[in-house]
């Protein structure tokens, strides 16, 4: 099992510092990203497209970020040959940096529809289910960072159990909006733009779960990509139950 301290376990405080640094960075993405989804979805409700072009202009920054991270990783894995745990974070990393920057692309579709939507004007439907599947999405990124942050494999498990929700409130509202579409077809180029943003928000509901899946691999060890919830819970969950009832028993660093 890894934790805080794990990054502060090496002889060489240099390679305590490079790896603190890396992960540093990727929540530091993690922070801008975050934000980027936050104004993405005020500048739609609130039809600000000025609001909208600086979340565009912010993915040039994004792009850079994750390309900065990725040579930091390479450059440590070169020098360094890290192996279990320390192996674990930079693969970690390497693969959370990737879903970060699609979460930003995500978040650049938000705001090109915010814009067209100024253009056109409004959408008769769909803001309501834009705010709230809005909100449930950005609290998913923000704990999947703060699971990542604290090593906390039971936050990041409650993230991928959220995914669930978000994929059923986002069919519901495709079906309600779709409806709407058929009954009046002037709004169906607004409406459109509505549905492609929720389409969006639940793609960023995605990349939160697999950033908490690859939370999950950090700290246990375990790949749960394709395991499914209940395997998932049980390697989180069960594993944990099964070693802390074991005398002497403790996870491989």
């Amino acid at each position: 099992m890894i934790d805080k301290d794990s990054l502060t376990h090496h002889i060489s405080q240099q390679f305590n510092a490079e790896l603190e640094e890396v992960r540093s960075h990727l929540l530091a993405m993690g922070g801008l990203v975050e934000k980027q989804v936050n104004d993405a979805v005020t500048a739609l409700i609130e039809a600000d497209s000025g609001l909208a072009q600086q979340v565009r202009d912010v993915d040039v920054q994004i792009n850079q970020m994750e390309r900065n991270i990725d040579e930091e990783c390479v450059r440590i894995l070169a020098r360094r040959q890290p192996a279990a745990s320390d192996l674990r974070l930079i693969i970690s990393i390497s693969k959370s940096v990737i879903d970060l920057e699609r979460i930003g692309d995500e978040s650049t579709k938000i705001a090109r529809r915010a814009i067209q939507l100024c253009e056109e004007g409004e959408s008769p439907r769909g803001y309501v289910e834009v705010r709230h599947i809005g909100d449930q999405v950005r609290s998913m990124v923000r704990d999947a960072l703060d699971a990542f942050a604290r090593f906390d494999a039971d936050l990041a498990l409650s993230v991928a159990q959220y995914d669930k929700t978000i994929d059923r409130e986002y069919k519901t509202a495709l079906r309600e909006l779709v409806t709407y579409m058929m009954e009046d077809p002037r709004s169906i180029s607004r409406v459109l733009n509505v549905i492609w943003a929720l389409r969006s928000l639940e793609r960023i509901g995605d990349h939160a779960r697999n950033i908490s899946e690859l939370v999950i691999y950090l700290v246990r060890g375990t790949d749960v990509r394709h395991l499914g919830l209940a395997r998932m819970r049980e390697e989180v969950q069960g594993r944990a139950a099964d070693r802390a009832n074991v005398p002497g028993v403790a996870d491989d660093k």
